[in-house]
């Protein structure tokens, strides 16, 4: 196999490239990464410093492909499968990738602030900017729930790199803020996602993880 992921179970942008990758059941060996472990930390850095994951690389091509977004799009020019996770059409093509800036921007980087917060010392939590993240998730919430009213998935009918960045970000948002109590149709869209196979793949695998993830 000449792909390789580094990456992590637990990490949301790790598992919305493990779901494109899924998806087309692509061939791709996992290295698990931890970056809590200095020599395992160290030797991920070689291949990109920054030392943020996920991280594809491409042996056959000579490549580095690092960005969950980047992946999806790498994945689908080089190794393209059965789901066309970038539609071929230039206009479908702009939607799907503000849908996935919207979901990374928006929703990621919002549960993010909350629930890493809850990762830190006792005393170094920044309460208001958990507050302000909430407060932004909720909106970004609202307009997808008007959004997917009456949709399958993002795009309509077709599952796409939308919908890959959806998934975990819905995921771990709904333990900031439960998506049940007041959008029920993005509820209703993220029931959909769970149950789609290449997602539910990815959450069984970050299964023995989520023990680490305060409450």
């Amino acid at each position: 196999m000449s792909l390789t992921l580094y990456y992590h179970p637990l990490s949301s942008y790790c598992m919305k490239a493990l779901v494109a990758l899924y998806e087309n059941d692509t061939p791709f060996t996992p290295q698990f990464v931890d970056l809590g472990d200095e020599r395992a930390s160290a030797e991920f850095k070689k291949i990109w410093p920054i030392a943020k994951f996920p991280v594809l690389r491409d042996a056959a091509r000579d490549r580095t492909v690092p960005e969950s977004s980047i992946i999806i799009e790498y994945l689908a020019q080089h190794y393209p499968g059965k789901t066309q996770l970038i539609p071929a059409d230039p206009e479908l093509a702009r939607q799907v990738r503000f849908h996935d800036r919207f979901f990374d921007l928006h929703v990621h980087e919002h549960m993010g602030k909350a629930i890493t917060d809850r990762l830190r010392p006792a005393g170094k939590n920044d309460t208001y900017g958990v507050e302000q993240a909430k407060t932004k998730l909720a909106t970004a919430c609202a307009m997808i729930d008007q959004g997917i009213a009456g949709k399958i998935w993002v795009m309509g009918d077709a599952f796409t790199m939308a919908d890959c960045a959806a998934a975990p970000a819905l995921f771990y948002a709904n333990m900031v803020l439960p998506l049940a109590e007041a959008h029920k149709n993005t509820a209703a869209y993220l029931g959909r996602l769970m149950q789609r196979p290449s997602f539910a793949r990815a959450l069984k695998e970050a299964e023995p993880y989520f023990a680490k993830i305060p409450k």
